[in-house]
């Protein structure tokens, strides 16, 4: 298929790779000229504008759109409203709030345009290994795209989830999920850290991965970071959040669903980034209030 792509950041860039590889034309535009030149090297066609972009596709258009959620998407979407035609497809394939796209969905259905969701995972392995795939949107359209996701996921990685939004929730719980199993093993390797033993962790991570029930991705990513560096001495203890696990969590909250261990992991990477917390400082001073135990000054 020949299909337009907006976005070449670390997904976006080595998704084109992917699809090229399996022989489908890209015609691309990334804000980066340069990234543009660099991907036009390995056979994707460049653009220098979105309008560019859309009038060097064919027929019954489709524009991936692999940008960062909130308003570069809202921005890419009202220059593309103005260019597509009714029955022409644009597929949000990055981390966008379910929500977000249902209201995006709608606009652009009232102008017979279908705008799919499509949750993306699988980082920087994703070119080697396939990304797995999770979509919504009109069904006619999916299918018509179908070409599409079968290049980017690999054999059973991808589903199509149901009416818009579905996507991008499922993603979503996906992410939030993520967030507890990755705070599960950083909390297990710290007590094994603290033991009073001379544990070699990434020996028993590196068995875990063989037979144990805890086996997955993410552990064999634990041991390929603690390889690099055994005591992680070269990092800081400081976690960013990218926004999907605050998203899951407010969706329990509307959903009425009790999600402890989700709510939890996001809570403890904002704990991360505090150099000092007046909390501990209150809670501190509370203990000596009431109770005159020692404070350290």
């Amino acid at each position: 298929m020949k299909i337009g792509f907006i976005g070449l950041g670390k997904m976006g860039f080595n998704m084109v790779q992917r699809l090229l590889n399996d022989h489908h034309e890209i015609v691309v535009w990334n804000r980066s000229a340069a990234t543009v030149d660099e991907i036009a090297k390995k056979g994707a066609i460049g653009s220098t504008s979105i309008k560019e972009l859309t009038e060097k596709l064919p027929g019954r258009k489709i524009v991936w759109l692999m940008v960062p959620s909130g308003k570069p998407v809202d921005e890419n979407l009202d220059l593309l409203l103005t260019l597509l035609k009714k029955e022409d497809i644009i597929i949000d394939g990055g981390n966008s709030y379910w929500r977000d796209t249902q209201v995006r969905a709608e606009r652009a259905e009232k102008l017979g345009i279908h705008y799919l969701d499509c949750g993306t995972s699988g980082g920087v392995w994703g070119l080697q290994n396939g990304y797995c795939l999770m979509y919504g949107g009109n069904k006619e359209a999916v299918e018509y795209a179908g070409p599409i996701f079968k290049s980017l996921a690999p054999e059973n990685g991808s589903v199509y989830c149901g009416p818009s939004g579905t996507g991008h929730m499922v993603k979503m719980v996906h992410n939030g999920i993520e967030y507890g199993m990755m705070q599960a093993y950083a909390e297990g390797f710290e007590i094994l850290q603290k033991a009073p033993y001379d544990l070699d962790l990434t020996k028993i991570a590196d068995a875990w991965q063989y037979g144990s029930v805890v086996r997955s991705w993410l552990l064999e990513l634990a041991v390929a970071a603690l390889k690099e560096d055994p005591k992680l001495d070269q990092l800081k203890d400081y976690v960013q959040d990218s926004g999907e696990g605050r998203w899951t969590v407010q969706t329990a909250i509307d959903f009425d669903v009790p999600a402890h261990v989700i709510t939890a992991s996001l809570f403890t990477r904002f704990q991360s980034r505090q150099d000092e917390s007046f909390a501990m400082k209150m809670l501190a001073a509370l203990r000596n209030q009431f109770g005159g135990h020692a404070v350290k000054k």
